[in-house]
């Protein structure tokens, strides 16, 4: 294919065109790997052009076990820092990151191939992540009083404590939001991290620990390692007091096994083979906007992304008109600048399965309504974003997830045939529904069987709503991310009571028999004054 029949445009290259050498120098290198426990190495690639990006430490499993005794002999103290101060280093790090965030902006473009847009939205995620919990963590953490055992005569108190050292496995897609993002809230909680960032995206993490210590975090509390997952993410699994892990569903398995074997608590974000819903009194061409965001940012490279398009029957050719359209309007770009809607896959790998899943598609009937097509005069990796009709198991498309810029449209007669398509996998991570009757899609989304459901939107309303949990359903995952439950798993729960005047058992002369009959009579009272 000529680049004349190319479906979509490049965007212009900005004028000041900066290229990895010019960000990725050997000093900041030096400066953000000097503390990385491994004297191994390995490098890091520019997915946008193919080239090496920088050489890297490469940890061990003995330098993992390093990593957490200097992480363990400097908890104690952080954790004993008042939770108030602990919170303000968030505080600082927020504004930190919103004045510096040109750096980060060129490091997540440059190892993950984003869009600048699409990379700005983890530097926002990571703002309002630090606000929130640096506001609240204080709140959240705080003893709590509950009814003790006899009213007045028991006092109980709920006090929270640092698990300790958390380990942290991050993956490559978001290595800004899923790596910082994640392991504020460990350190609001009086926690330290040690964290295994994916080699191919170690920069981003590296640069977020330079600065969060800069907003004061003591550096010993939070300690890095790289290297081979199935290596150095296991190593940091077996050593931890609690896990948090984000990626594959396959590998979010074995991290269980290994961490219920310790009776490690772990959370796990996974898979996801997300469902958009176009009721048939939906906007349509504010829904044709939202699917082109749902399904395409960051290539699609995102767990909580849209790979399935659900459209009522009576509306599916106009909204798939208005839907194509806008997807063939993509331009894609690969410099480091606004102005691209689409950027590149992440790696050879990525690439492969996009490709696999799209010509086993056409290849059993499904028919390409705009894409399918690698973009080598881009970039390496790029690929067009790419919409399928009449898919169908037992294509992979059907029923895998792709994690790439492809998106297959299904037709639907009724809700409750659009409910049971939607919930029809095992997975059940994020959903979208789209309707002018908000009454209406809150119904249709209380049925949907994931953690998050956005109503005209396709992900950012919910994960951006930092205050309410966000994680899977299934096998997409366990736990929460986000508000109370986003940090106090991090913590453990202790439950203080203290007896007052009268103890729980036979007093005042009062025999076995009189005390049964007493208690009984306070426990019906009890209930009659609703006493919970």
């Amino acid at each position: 294919m000529t680049d004349s029949q190319h479906t979509n445009p490049v965007a212009p290259a900005p004028a000041d065109v900066r290229r990895a050498a010019d960000v990725v120098t050997p000093e900041l290198v030096a400066r953000l790997t000097r503390e990385v426990v491994g004297a191994g190495q390995t490098r890091c690639h520019c997915p946008l052009t193919g080239e090496k990006l920088a050489d890297l430490p490469e940890s061990t499993p003995e330098d993992v076990t390093t990593a957490f005794e200097r992480a363990r002999s400097a908890q104690a103290a952080w954790a004993a820092r008042p939770v108030r101060e602990r919170a303000a280093v968030l505080l600082r790090f927020h504004d930190l990151v919103l004045r510096r965030q040109e750096e980060v902006l060129d490091l997540i473009q440059l190892e993950t191939g984003k869009t600048r847009l699409h990379a700005y939205e983890e530097v926002s995620s990571v703002c309002v992540a630090a606000r929130h919990y640096g506001r609240k963590a204080p709140a959240y953490l705080a003893p709590k009083r509950h009814l003790g055992a006899i009213p007045a005569l028991t006092r109980a108190r709920e006090l929270r404590h640092p698990r300790g050292v958390i380990g942290m496995v991050t993956p490559w897609n978001y290595p800004f939001e899923l790596s910082v993002g994640d392991a504020l809230p460990a350190f609001a909680s009086g926690n330290a991290v040690v964290m295994k960032p994916d080699t191919e995206t170690a920069l981003t993490a590296l640069w977020a620990r330079e600065v969060l210590i800069e907003a004061g975090l003591p550096r010993e509390v939070w300690q890095v390692v790289l290297g081979d997952g199935p290596v150095i993410g296991r190593a940091v699994v077996d050593r931890c007091d609690y896990v948090s892990f984000t990626g594959s569903t396959r590998t979010g398995r074995e991290v269980a096994e290994r961490a219920g074997a310790r009776l490690v608590g772990c959370s796990l974000e996974l898979g996801g083979k997300n469902a958009m819903i176009v009721l048939p009194d939906a906007d349509l061409d504010q829904a044709a906007a939202g699917a082109v965001r749902a399904c395409f940012s960051s290539a699609g490279q995102l767990c909580i992304s849209i790979e399935r398009l659900y459209v009522h029957a009576s509306v599916a050719d106009a909204f798939l008109d208005r839907f194509v359209a806008r997807t063939q309007a993509m331009r894609l770009g690969a410099g480091l600048a606004y102005g691209a809607d689409l950027g590149s896959l992440v790696s050879e790998s990525q690439l492969r399965v996009v490709t696999e899943h799209v010509a086993e598609a056409v290849e059993k009937g499904a028919r390409v309504l705009t894409g399918g097509t690698h973009r080598p005069d881009v970039g390496p990796l790029f690929y067009e974003p790419t919409i399928l009709d009449g898919v169908e198991e037992p294509m992979a498309v059907c029923t895998e997830e792709t994690f790439g810029p492809v998106v297959s449209v299904y037709r639907f007669r009724d809700t409750d045939e659009a409910v049971t398509l939607a919930n029809g996998t095992p997975y059940g991570l994020n959903s979208s529904v789209w309707s002018t009757n908000a009454r209406a899609a809150r119904a249709v989304a209380a049925r949907l069987r994931t953690g998050t459901v956005n109503i005209n939107e396709g992900y950012a309303a919910a994960y951006g709503s930092v205050s309410a949990p966000m994680g899977g359903m299934g096998i997409s995952g366990l736990g929460r991310r986000h508000g109370a439950e986003g940090i106090v798993k991090y913590t453990e729960a202790q439950t203080v009571a203290e007896q007052r005047l009268l103890p729980l058992a036979p007093s005042l002369g009062m025999s076995d028999e009189q005390f049964a009959a007493f208690m009984s009579r306070s426990l019906r009272a009890l209930k009659a004054l609703r006493v919970r």
